[in-house]
């Protein structure tokens, strides 16, 4: 392993991941100050959360497992779904409130760190990458899912798991509470009032 390539494992264990954590916690308090629950509500917290159940799969696996060629594709397939909804969630949400130039930065570095991440591991293992071109020498493809033979440290993956639990899945969830307890009622809670000619015909 030569000094480059432990420069950017270090890159994205220790820059990349804190600057999406610290990028996603923006975008809350971004959607907090917006008091979204009162514009685009529900939908939009809830393309949020399909956002991050796209990302986090992906993003334990490349953490836990060993990273071939099928993971690689994996986890560009998460990246384009994650892509879509982003998309979406960009039109469905600027049709019912403003977004502020705050958010739109942190919305630009939510839009490139998985593509960064994704390129800085296509890099890692570009022997992996080799195979979809069948590159004189490259490996054979292997259509199965293994542990890394040389796992990260326990203590990175607890502060990651359960950082991102903490500062990113339990906010975006009370967003979801804060936003479906805000939705409009479509049950009237008093009787409706009985128009002045019925009320004159009872007489």
């Amino acid at each position: 392993m030569n000094s480059l390539e432990d420069a950017l494992r270090a890159a994205l264990m220790y820059g990349l991941v804190p600057l999406w954590a610290v990028a996603g916690v923006g975008d809350w308090f971004c959607h907090r100050w917006q008091r979204i629950e009162h514009s685009t509500g529900v939908g939009e917290s809830l393309l949020h959360l399909l956002m991050l159940s796209i990302l986090a799969p992906a993003t334990l696996a490349v953490m836990w497992l060993e990273v071939n060629t099928l993971l690689l594709l994996l986890a560009l397939v998460a990246c384009v779904a994650h892509e879509l909804v982003f998309w979406a969630d960009l039109v469905y949400a600027s049709r019912r409130r403003v977004i502020p130039p705050i958010e739109q930065w942190v919305h630009s570095v939510q839009f490139a760190v998985p593509w960064v991440g994704l390129a800085g591991l296509a890099l890692l293992h570009r022997d992996q990458m080799s195979v979809l071109w069948h590159a004189p020498g490259a490996p054979t493809l292997q259509w199965t899912l293994h542990s890394k033979v040389h796992p990260l440290p326990p203590d990175y993956l607890m502060v990651v798991m359960l950082g991102g639990a903490v500062v990113i899945g339990l906010p975006f969830v009370q967003e979801l509470w804060r936003c479906w307890r805000a939705r409009p009622r479509t049950h009237a809670t008093h009787p409706a009032p009985i128009p002045h000619d019925a009320a004159t015909a009872v007489r």
